[in-house]
C-alpha cells in the first residue's frame, strides 16, 4: 500500500512564533495580511504600470514568450525580465540582499520552492489571493507548497517529483515483471540482474549523495519513505526517530554494502544522469529532466528504448517524493502591485503553461496535462510524474532553511563516510535543528 505524504501545511511550530514575532516589531506592510491573518483580495494590491520579473536564466526562451505576449497586450503594463545569475544559491542571495535595502528593482519573484517559508516570515513576499488562480485545478501537493501560515504567499510556476529509472531490458531478461516497490526487492532486483552477463561491470542503484542540496533531497526521501519526517505535522523536529534511522540506513548500508557504487557519494544530479545514461547503473533516482537525455537516439545514449520509470521505491512500498519546482510572488516594495498580481496569474495559467510545453521540460502544476493523451505521446513519463507528485512531501519549511538543509547535509554526510555512526548522526541532527527552529 502506498504510504501518503504526511500533511505539512503547518511550517515548524517554533519557526513561526519566532517569525510572528518579528512581523509584529516590523508592523505590516502595504498588502500584507490584516489584523485577523486573513490574505488580501485582489483590491488590496495596488497600482498599475511597468513591473519587472526576477529570475533565473530562461535558457528554452518560453518564459521569455510568455512575457512577450503579456507585453503585446498591455503597452502600458510592460514587464522586463532581470535575469539573476545561474546559481541557486547566488540568486537566493540577490533577492535577499534586495528584500534587505528594501528596493524596488524586483516586481515579481521567481523563488525556489524551499524559500517560501523564509521569504513570507521576512515579509519579503506579500500573500497572494487565492481567488485570483485556479486553485482547484492545481495539484493539491505543489500549491499547498507555495503557502505559509495557511495564507498563499507563492504561485506555483512549474513543479518537480522524483522519478525512478530502471533498466526494463534487464528486468525482463532476469525475469522480473517489474519495477520493484520497496528497498529489499530491489536489493532482490538487482543480485538477479546483475548475474547477467549483459550486466557485467554494472552497479545497482544511485541517487544524489554529494554534499549538497540533493543529499538533503535525497535523506528526505529516504526518511519520509520510511514512514518518519524531518519535522512531524505540528512543525516538531522529529528526525532523532526509528523511522529516519530506518531511512538513513538504507543510504549508509546501500553504500557500505557495494549496493550503492562508491563513486556515487560523489554524484550531483548530473554525475548520476550520466552513469545512468552510460549504461552503469540498473536503478537511477532522478528529476524528469534526464528523461530527454536517457531517450536520446543520436548514440549519446545507451539505455534509449532500454529503460522506464517508477515511483521509488520505499521501506515498505513504494516511496515518498521530495517536492522541487519554482513559485512566483511579489515583492512588498515595489510598486504597480494589481499589475503584477495579473501578470502572475497570466503566466501560471493553465493555458500559458501549456503554450510552454512546447518549448520547456518543466512539469506544469495543473493535474490535467499529465492525463493529456497529446501531452503525454510526447511526455510518456507524465503520468508516472503526477503519481509522484501526489504522493509527494516538501523538504523542511522552516524560516532558516538555509542552515537547515546545511546542517542535514553535515550530518548525513557525516554518517555516509562512516565519519559517525547513523544513530549518533540523527541524534546531533535533531539537537542543530531544534536550535535553528528556535530562533
Amino acid at each position: 500500500m502506498r504510504q501518503r505524504r504526511r500533511n505539512h501545511r503547518a511550517v515548524a511550530a517554533v519557526a513561526t512564533i519566532a517569525a510572528a514575532s518579528m512581523l509584529a516589531a516590523c508592523g505590516a506592510s502595504s498588502g500584507q495580511e490584516d489584523a485577523d491573518g486573513a490574505a488580501p483580495s485582489a483590491a488590496a494590491l495596488e497600482g498599475r504600470g511597468p513591473i519587472t520579473y526576477a529570475t533565473g536564466r530562461d535558457s528554452s526562451g518560453a518564459a521569455a514568450d510568455t512575457i512577450a505576449k503579456w507585453n503585446a497586450a498591455h503597452p502600458d503594463e510592460q514587464v522586463t525580465m532581470i535575469e539573476l545569475p545561474d546559481s541557486a544559491d547566488q540568486q537566493r542571495q540577490q533577492l535577499v540582499q534586495n528584500a534587505e535595502i528594501e528596493s524596488d528593482a524586483y516586481t515579481v519573484l521567481n523563488i525556489d520552492v524551499v524559500w517560501v517559508s523564509e521569504f513570507a516570515a521576512n515579509q519579503w513576499l506579500v500573500p497572494l489571493p487565492e481567488d485570483a488562480f485556479d486553485t482547484a485545478a492545481m495539484v493539491p501537493a505543489v500549491l499547498e507548497a507555495g503557502k505559509y501560515r495557511d495564507n498563499l504567499y507563492a504561485a506555483p510556476y512549474y513543479t518537480d517529483g522524483a522519478l525512478f529509472y530502471y533498466r526494463s531490458d534487464l528486468l525482463q531478461a532476469a525475469g522480473i515483471d517489474g519495477p520493484p516497490q520497496t528497498w529489499a526487492e530491489m536489493e532482490s532486483a538487482c543480485e538477479a540482474v546483475l548475474a547477467l552477463p549483459e550486466a557485467q561491470g554494472m552497479s545497482c542503484y544511485a541517487g544524489q549523495l554529494d554534499k549538497g542540496e540533493g543529499l538533503t533531497v535525497n535523506f528526505s526521501e529516504a526518511v519520509n519513505s520510511a514512514g518518519g519526517a524531518i519535522l512531524d505535522d505540528d512543525g516538531e523536529v522529529a528526525v532523532d526517530s526509528p523511522e529516519a534511522l530506518e531511512g538513513l540506513t538504507f543510504l549508509t548500508e546501500g553504500l557500505s554494502s557495494g549496493l550503492f557504487p562508491a563513486e556515487s557519494i560523489t554524484f550531483k544530479e548530473e554525475e548520476g544522469r550520466r552513469a545512468f545514461q552510460e549504461g552503469r547503473l540498473v536503478f537511477h533516482r532522478n528529476w524528469p529532466g534526464p528523461y530527454s537525455s536517457f531517450s536520446a537516439t543520436d548514440g549519446s545514449s545507451q539505455v534509449a528504448g532500454k529503460f522506464d520509470v517508477a515511483p521509488i521505491p520505499g521501506s515498505s512500498g513504494p516511496g515518498v517524493s521530495t517536492l522541487g519546482g519554482h513559485y512566483l510572488g511579489i515583492s512588498p516594495y515595489a510598486p504597480n502591485k494589481a499589475t503584477a498580481l495579473d501578470f502572475i496569474s497570466f503566466f501560471v495559467s493553465e493555458e500559458e503553461e501549456g503554450a510552454r510545453l512546447a518549448k520547456s521540460s518543466r512539469a506544469p502544476v495543473y493535474a490535467s496535462f499529465f492525463e493529456d493523451e497529446a501531452v503525454v505521446a510526447q511526455r510518456p513519463f507524465f503520468p508516472m510524474l503526477l503519481d509522484s507528485l501526489e504522493n509527494a512531501s516538501p523538504r523542511p519549511q522552516v524560516v532558516r532553511y538555509g542552515d537547515a538543509t546545511a546542517a542535514i547535509q553535515d550530518e548525513v554526510y557525516a554518517a555516509l563516510t562512516g565519519d559517525k555512526a547513523a544513530k549518533d548522526a540523527l541524534s546531533d541532527l535533531q539537537v542543530k535543528l531544534e536550535e535553528i527552529t528556535a530562533q
